[in-house]
């Protein structure tokens, strides 16, 4: 059963050094979440927010956290889902759909950034994609950086 089975969150320039358990604090300058361990096991959880990892779902009022939070690398191999800022515990994986994730995931990365992956599971550098000839809208993350910024910012007549 997890410890915290509800989430509160908080917009943050920079991430604490100390996290409030009970708490997901997101950086959006820095694409990053983190948090502490939803088990109550008290380590430190980091969630990038790109393309390639996870994306972060603001409703106005909640946020979710996709795909789910697997603490593979934790004592507590702790596994749950944040949707609208309630925690949902998730299955325990066995090693080898963690493996086969963390393949995947870094399939995806190698795609995403420009690299081919080997079998051997090396990063081989392909050459850059052509730019595309419109250029596309800034992404969720730059407009609510965007949104946030005005607010340090003195307005002119």
């Amino acid at each position: 059963m997890m410890r915290h089975s509800r989430l509160d969150h908080r917009f943050v320039e920079h991430l604490p050094d100390d996290l409030d358990p009970g708490v997901l604090y997101i950086s959006v300058a820095f694409g990053t979440a983190s948090h502490s361990c939803c088990c109550g096991c008290g380590e430190e959880v980091v969630t990038p927010i790109t393309p390639t990892d996870w994306r972060l779902t603001y409703d106005g009022e909640t946020i979710s956290l996709n795909p789910s939070v697997g603490n593979w690398s934790l004592a507590c191999r702790s596994h749950y889902v944040i949707k609208a800022g309630r925690v949902i515990e998730a299955g325990p994986w066995s090693d080898e759909q963690i493996a086969r994730e963390r393949s995947r995931d870094q399939a995806a990365k190698a795609r995403h950034y420009g690299n081919a992956v080997t079998k051997d599971h090396t990063a081989v550098a392909l050459p850059p994609a052509p730019s595309p000839s419109v250029p596309s809208n800034n992404g969720l993350f730059d407009r609510i950086r965007d949104w946030f910024s005005v607010f340090g910012k003195e307005r002119k007549p």
